[in-house]
């Protein structure tokens, strides 16, 4: 789909954030450059001047004091549900989810938001393909490094336990998407932690939802470690909650398979 057929009027971006004052006026400057209007920043526990930047940089924010992935998302869905303020307009018609860090170029939101667009997808998701030039808007963590190699390790057996117990076909469980507000809302997410994206994609599955995988590079960080991959023991904490969330959702999937 042409870029310009992509009314985005009709999105709203959420990205959840915690401690990104360095990146946020980088990240805000070049979505707008884009066309954005609606932007949502949850400040999911900062100790630094996140909100400050991110109300500078022209987004809506949300303080989510307890730190959750999940949780952040949640807080920013509430409050589209809610209204923006003043003239309240109506919730979006599509969502998109980015991080706060830098590593998801705004310059990729169209090729997530088209197929949603022309009626191709219900819902979009980015797949990071390695890039040695560490493409995106910056980046301090280099593909390759430990870290990085834990979380393709870990991605990928947790994909591979849910393909087998849930029938999910998925090459990543990144977390540059995009969907349809009313499949979000038939969703009813829950997850408050790093269970959140696994829990979108095999939800998205028991509901029936068309979704397409797209092909992106693989950005890096403007500044800092990462949250999930920073550390072997975060690792595993967030491979043992995703570990649950597998496991939570097959006791769960009838209720949605008859939505």
């Amino acid at each position: 789909m042409n870029s310009k057929e992509v009314d985005l009027s009709r999105v709203a971006v959420i990205i959840p954030a915690r401690d990104e004052e360095a990146v946020l006026p980088s990240l805000l400057g070049r979505l707008a450059q884009q066309g954005v209007e609606r932007v949502v920043v949850v400040d999911n526990g900062s100790t630094d001047g996140t909100g400050e930047a991110a109300r500078a940089g022209g987004a809506h924010v949300v303080g989510e004091p307890q730190k959750g992935y999940g949780r952040a998302c949640l807080a920013g869905i509430r409050y589209l549900e809610e209204g923006l303020g003043i003239g309240t307009p109506p919730p979006p018609d599509v969502v998109l989810f980015m991080d706060g860090d830098g590593s998801d170029d705004p310059e990729d939101l169209h090729a997530l938001l088209g197929p949603v667009f022309a009626a191709e997808a219900d819902m979009t998701v980015g797949v990071r393909r390695p890039s040695g030039g560490g493409q995106g808007i910056g980046g301090a963590e280099a593909p390759g490094e430990p870290g990085e190699l834990r979380a393709r390790l870990g991605t990928g057996f947790i994909l591979w336990l849910a393909r087998h117990l849930h029938g999910l076909e998925a090459r990543d469980l990144g977390p540059f998407r995009a969907l349809k507000w009313t499949l979000l809302q038939r969703m009813s997410m829950d997850d408050e932690t790093w269970g959140w994206t696994l829990q979108m994609q095999l939800r998205a599955r028991h509901l029936g939802a068309r979704v397409k995988e797209v092909e992106l590079p693989r950005g890096r960080r403007i500044a800092g470690k990462s949250k999930v991959s920073g550390s072997l023991w975060m690792s595993l904490r967030v491979g043992a909650r995703m570990g649950f969330t597998l496991l939570r959702e097959l006791v769960l999937r009838d209720r949605f398979r008859s939505r």
